[in-house]
């Protein structure tokens, strides 16, 4: 094969925007974000969106190119995204994927695991558990039930846990079970690498990213997105807190430390859930590109 996909993972806020825009450069292709949540038109402050200058520099796809109204899974984005790679790859030899999501990561390097099929009535019942019993019910259902997948997910993102109980519930066996892993065919060579920096670098940069996105105005994008704070593109850190501060039920000094917080737990469940995988090459945060290409 003669094409190539270059995939740049690793937790957020550790620069792997900038590092891929140098890299894109030095090869003349364009970028594919995998980050679900830049995918929407709507939030931009709070999910750390590439700058207009950053956009400018280099090609990109799937970057707010959705309504925060539209369902757009891992599965249309793996078949949105072959399809424009089969496009970018008649132009350039290279293509880059970048971004923190490891299902969206995964599922344009390996494809998607068949899952079975869920009832409805167990898709009501998973859906009733939230509706009483909150996120944390949802949560200590899947640890209990699944703890390998558990300790993986986003466990602030309630579709996530509730598709994954809903497969528990309905087959009786772990989600984990029927995430294989198996390939499927690709017409390019893949190559996959991950930034890493150390702990303290890492949340430090994530704490200034948060201080950062208030001072450009995360508020009142948060207060413009209060009617849709029911979809599922709003639950995510950043938003779930300052809908809370809106709501009267914390302070806002209180909800911009619990978005620091939950923020760099996000970054030790993309960490851990990157390291899993043997075939990531591992770099470090102020590596040169040259550790990219000195490698294809």
């Amino acid at each position: 094969m003669d094409k190539t996909l270059i995939a740049i993972g690793g937790p957020t806020a550790i620069g792997k925007t900038a590092f891929a825009i140098a890299l894109a450069k030095e090869l003349n292709c364009e970028i594919l974000s995998c980050d679900s949540r830049q995918f929407f038109k709507e939030m931009s402050i709070g999910t750390a969106v590439p700058t207009r200058t950053e956009l400018q520099q280099v090609p990109h796809h799937f970057i707010q190119h959705k309504s925060v109204t539209n369902i757009y899974t891992a599965g249309d984005f793996e078949r949105d995204a072959i399809e424009l790679l089969d496009h970018l790859f008649s132009k350039s030899d290279y293509a880059i994927l970048v971004g923190g999501s490891g299902l969206y990561f995964n599922a344009v390097l390996q494809g998607m695991d068949v899952f079975p099929e869920v009832p409805e009535q167990r898709r009501q019942e998973v859906k009733s558990l939230y509706e009483n019993s909150g996120l944390e019910g949802l949560q200590r259902s899947l640890e209990q039930l699944d703890p390998d997948y558990y300790s993986t997910v986003d466990t602030l993102n309630p579709q996530r846990l509730m598709r994954a109980l809903e497969v528990c519930i309905s087959s009786g066996l772990p989600y984990s079970s029927f995430r294989t892993g198996s390939k499927s065919r690709r017409n390019f060579t893949s190559f996959k690498f991950a930034l890493e920096a150390p702990r303290e670098v890492l949340y430090e940069r994530i704490n200034q990213r948060v201080d950062a996105m208030m001072q450009e105005g995360l508020l009142d994008e948060v207060r413009e997105l209060l009617p849709f704070r029911h979809l599922n593109a709003l639950q995510t850190v950043g938003y779930k807190e300052l809908f809370d501060f809106l709501d009267g039920r914390i302070s806002l000094a209180f909800a911009v430390e619990e978005i620091k917080k939950n923020t760099r737990r996000f970054a030790k469940r993309q960490m851990t859930w990157f390291r899993k995988d043997p075939d990531i090459m591992w770099i470090d945060y102020q590596s040169s590109i040259r550790s990219v290409t000195d490698k294809l």
